[in-house]
């Protein structure tokens, strides 16, 4: 019997706006706006896009950390994070 996750992923929310800079600013692109990125959804939660690691480096995880089978290990560049940092609520 599989119990109910706290939380689930909503496929119905939208994009409202980007966390930090665009991946262009950072100098982590080349002449298109692709990966990585960081958005905030309409409903609060958080969207990253990044390199799927998760076959690389999934079998290196901490005690107690997992990848579920829907969900995927995904890596982003460190300036990517800090330049969202003014951007991501403290609560």
């Amino acid at each position: 019997m599989s119990m109910a996750r706290p939380w689930e992923a909503d496929p119905t929310t939208t994009f409202k706006r980007r966390l930090g800079k665009s991946p262009r600013e950072l100098g982590n692109t080349t002449d298109s706006d692709d990966c990585p990125d960081i958005w905030e959804l309409e409903n609060g939660d958080v969207a990253v896009i990044g390199r799927d690691l998760t076959e690389s480096l999934g079998g290196h995880l901490p005690a107690g950390v997992s990848v579920g089978s829907d969900e995927r290990l995904v890596v982003i560049p460190r300036n990517m994070l800090v330049a969202a940092k003014p951007d991501i609520p403290s609560v």
